[in-house]
Order: structure tokens, then C-alpha cells, then sequence
């Protein structure tokens, strides 16, 4: 059997990491998070934690190669063995290539590149709305998941915050950062007729839904 890949595409607050569990859960292949596995290296201490950590402690980007092997690994777990949902990775062409020959040393292939977007308005209201609980990190949302009393966890009364990164300015820079580095990604992937662009301003479920279209087109 062909190993399968789904590679999934958007800026933060569109949604990403939920759609990829529900792909995950329908196409019975894992949700591989780049963010995850990074966390997961250092935490442990792995060979290529420790290196990723020597670039990070210099306030340096960790280097290609390095994240690659990272991902690489991950894939040749056994859970991985029928594919992945590639959720952050590859964020450059240069990852891109460099997974194509990866897949084809393993005689996989991208099934789909699918791109969920949403205009930057949509995106800074989605996160900057977040806060989130100081004792138990229950999430809420100042329009869609308001707490009952403002500033005070439903659950368990503790106060709420806003993290730095769910910050409006901050928020503005991720988005901003993530199209710079992504629209060469979104034309790659163009070029090869693997993307499809799905409207994440759309109900959750009609984005589970355009998906599944797109991934099961074959």
C-alpha cells in the first residue's frame, strides 16, 4: 500500500490544528504537527533536540536539514506507516523539495495541499479574543465562548489572561510573518496541482467537509 500524505496550509487562527484532527480521525493517518515534534525533541533531549537547542539559545533559525531530520524521524514511526496529515512542515520550497525526495525513496505521495485561509481581520478577532485560565488553561473567546463573569474561569474561578502571542500586534506580525514565508509554499505547490483553496471564514464543519472532498478526490 502507498503511503499517503496530506500537507496542510494556513496562517494562524484559521483553524488548521482542528481540521487536521478531523482528517486525522476520517483518514485513520496521524496528525503530525511540526510544532509538536520540535517540543517533543527538546523536551526529551534527543540528539537533534540538542542541536536545535545550540541554534535556539543563539537566537538563530534552526537550519533546514535539522528540521527535516526531525520530521523524517517522525515519519518512520509505525503509526506513520500509511501516511500523515503534515500540519507546519514544509513552511519553505526548500522543505518541500526536500520531502518530495523523502516520499519518493519511501514511494509515497502527496495526495492533496490543501490551503485554509481567511482575511486578517477574521484571523486577528479569532485569536486576540482568546484567554485563557491561570490554573487549568481552559480557553475562552471574548465573542463566540464568553466566561460567565468577565475575567474569571467558569470552571474553576481562577483569573483569566491573554498570552503574549494572542496578542492583536503580536497576532498582526504571525500572520504577516506566515504569508511572507508561505507564498512561495502556496505557488509550489500551485505549479504542481496539488492545492486547493478552501474558505476558512466557512462553519467548521462545511471546512471538514470541503476537505474531505479535496483529499478523497481520487
Amino acid at each position: 500500500m502507498v503511503p499517503v500524505y496530506v500537507v496542510l496550509l494556513g496562517p494562524p487562527g484559521v483553524g488548521k490544528g482542528t481540521q487536521a484532527e478531523a482528517l486525522s480521525n476520517d483518514l485513520g493517518l496521524p496528525h503530525v504537527s511540526s510544532g509538536d515534534i520540535f517540543r517533543t525533541n527538546l523536551q526529551n533531549q534527543t540528539e537533534l533536540g540538542k542541536k536545535a537547542q545550540a541554534f535556539m539559545n543563539r537566537g538563530e533559525l534552526v537550519p533546514d536539514d535539522l528540521t527535516i531530520a526531525m520530521i523524517q524521524d517522525r515519519l518512520e514511526q509505525p503509526d506513520a506507516s500509511k501516511g500523515a496529515i503534515l500540519d507546519g512542515f514544509p513552511r519553505t520550497p526548500a522543505q518541500a523539495l526536500a520531502l518530495e525526495k523523502i516520499l519518493d525513496e519511501w514511494g509515497g505521495k502527496i495526495l492533496a495541499v490543501p490551503y485554509i485561509s481567511a482575511p486578517p481581520n477574521v484571523l486577528i478577532e479569532r485569536i486576540s479574543g482568546r484567554w485563557t485560565c491561570r490554573a487549568e488553561g481552559h480557553v475562552y473567546h471574548a465573542i463566540y465562548n464568553p466566561p460567565k463573569k468577565p475575567g474569571k474561569c467558569d470552571i474553576d474561578g481562577s483569573e483569566l489572561y491573554q498570552r503574549e502571542d494572542e496578542k492583536p500586534e503580536t497576532v498582526t506580525r504571525r500572520i504577516q510573518v506566515y504569508m511572507e514565508q508561505t507564498t512561495p509554499l502556496i505557488a509550489f505547490y500551485r505549479q504542481r496541482n496539488l492545492l486547493a483553496e478552501i474558505d476558512g471564514t466557512l462553519p467548521i464543519e462545511q471546512v471538514t467537509e470541503q476537505l474531505l472532498k479535496v483529499v478523497k478526490k481520487d
